[in-house]
């Protein structure tokens, strides 16, 4: 059994210092070992597989750990976030993310997918919003971009998290968390998906 820690920056200026020793005191806390650190500077809108994250995955073995200090380190995208859940689970890997407090082999957490899917939801949101908003709003303000919603028929304010939504379909997550998640009504999310078909 090997404790890997997958640290990722998106800038020179952050610093991991304070993530590795709260990742250590995890790790001693929970008498994981010695941890191994696997560290990038590389913006998280990057695929994980093309990052040293996909490479560590496809290289651990069964029982190993894998700690990050937040779920949100491993991709700005839910759906990637939950593709690497379901990668951990398949390889009896353990994920721990230390700022929400999870971890894939808890039974209590994976007793029901939708359960799951939408208790990580509400814990990363914020902090998957709030960069992705960030990031897009600079990119396009040093265009010359105008902001607001896009004009003319056919456009949906859901368009954008298009991915997403017709995951948390597949995975059959009701479609009235759905709508509240994407601040939509029930009507109007039935509507986008037979568009989407």
């Amino acid at each position: 059994m090997t404790t890997y820690c997958y640290l990722r920056v998106s800038t020179a200026e952050q610093n991991t210092d304070k993530n590795k020793n709260d990742v250590l005191q995890f790790a001693n806390n929970k008498k994981l070992g010695n941890v191994e650190f696997i560290e990038e500077n590389i913006s998280g809108k990057s695929n994980y597989k093309m990052r040293k994250l996909g490479s560590l995955l496809e290289t651990m073995k069964i029982n190993d750990i894998l700690i990050v200090p937040e779920l949100s380190r491993i991709a700005r995208s839910i759906t990637q976030i939950f593709e690497v859940i379901e990668i951990t689970k398949q390889k009896q890997i353990t994920l721990y993310s230390i700022k929400e407090n999870f971890c894939s082999s808890d039974k209590s957490i994976t007793s029901t997918v939708a359960t799951t899917i939408f208790a990580l939801v509400a814990q990363i949101e914020r902090d998957l919003i709030s960069l992705r908003t960030k990031e897009a709003l600079q990119a396009k303000k040093q265009q010359g971009i105008k902001l607001g919603r896009p004009k003319g028929k056919g456009k949906s304010k859901l368009d954008e998290y298009k991915e997403e939504i017709l995951k948390l379909v597949e995975l059959k997550v009701p479609k009235t968390i759905i709508a509240k998640r994407y601040n939509t009504t029930i009507p109007n999310l039935y509507n986008y998906l037979k568009g989407c078909t």
